[in-house]
């Protein structure tokens, strides 16, 4: 993998993410668009701990199903437990590959990776909106002729319907074997005031960044043509939470994104 130069004049979701949870990955015009974001509403942080709780719940499960193939996409920043460390918890042999389009994202994979097994972990240098790219990389580390679990959480909210999000999905299930799964969590404004949503999505407007927080009708297209997984559509504290701990502090907070898992039948 080579180096890729790091624009720091702009923020970028993985650090603003990493920032969020607590990391020392990140810059100052993150911080700066984080703390302006949390003096509005204090509840983010916990709200990207209890999406991450989520993304460590949907592995445990998918795991228990005898998936043992993860393509991560969004991966965002490394935080312990990985998911690939999740899945192989479950399943020692799992392989997984990651992906993300953050150069600081790059140079973590870049040591997660080193002196691993090669054949169970992989990562790909990519915008996720380039889907042959994508695959024809993870095709070295996965075998896409059998079910994949596809993992494409706190992502889709930042591609808009003209920058194509429902044509990665698309693209991406298309090339998945059957017995795959979908898992997606995504930002949604139906359980917060449109003023207060409104405020955030010109937040991350004014700073270059895309925030499309799709209502339950938008996020359930998603999943067209794949068997939803019950309890289907719900917040992501709702989906199982038996599989995991509660985060804390979200007894007193909503995670304000939708979540669900579906199988290609």
């Amino acid at each position: 993998m080579t180096s890729i130069e790091i624009d720091t004049t702009k923020p970028h979701p993985a650090r603003l993410y990493d920032w969020y949870l607590g990391g020392k990955d990140n810059y100052p015009v993150d911080e700066e668009l984080g703390r302006r974001l949390t003096a509005f509403a204090p509840v983010i942080p916990v709200m990207a701990r209890m999406n991450r709780a989520f993304t460590h719940r949907a592995t445990r499960w998918l795991a228990g199903q005898g998936i043992r193939q993860f393509l991560d996409i969004g991966t965002g920043i490394p935080t312990e437990p990985n998911l690939h460390q999740v899945a192989q918890t479950t399943v020692p042999d799992a392989r997984v590959v990651y992906c993300d389009n953050d150069p600081v994202v790059l140079s973590h994979a870049q040591a997660l990776l080193n002196g691993s097994d090669e054949s169970a972990l992989g990562y790909v240098q990519a915008d996720a909106r380039e889907t042959d790219r994508i695959l024809a990389e993870a095709a070295g580390v996965l075998d896409l002729g059998r079910p994949v679990a596809l993992s494409l959480n706190a992502l889709l909210h930042f591609l808009s319907d003209e920058m194509g999000a429902y044509e990665v999905v698309e693209q991406l299930t298309a090339a998945l074997a059957p017995g795959s799964y979908l898992v997606i969590s995504h930002l949604t404004p139906d359980f917060h005031p449109e003023e207060a949503s409104q405020k955030v999505r010109d937040m991350y407007k004014a700073n270059g960044l895309t925030l499309d927080m799709r209502d339950r009708d938008r996020f359930t297209r998603f999943f067209d043509g794949l068997d939803l997984v019950a309890p289907g559509v719900v917040a992501a504290e709702e989906w199982r939470p038996e599989l995991g701990e509660p985060v804390p502090g979200q007894e007193s907070a909503h995670s304000g994104e939708y979540v669900a898992v579906a199988r290609k039948a």
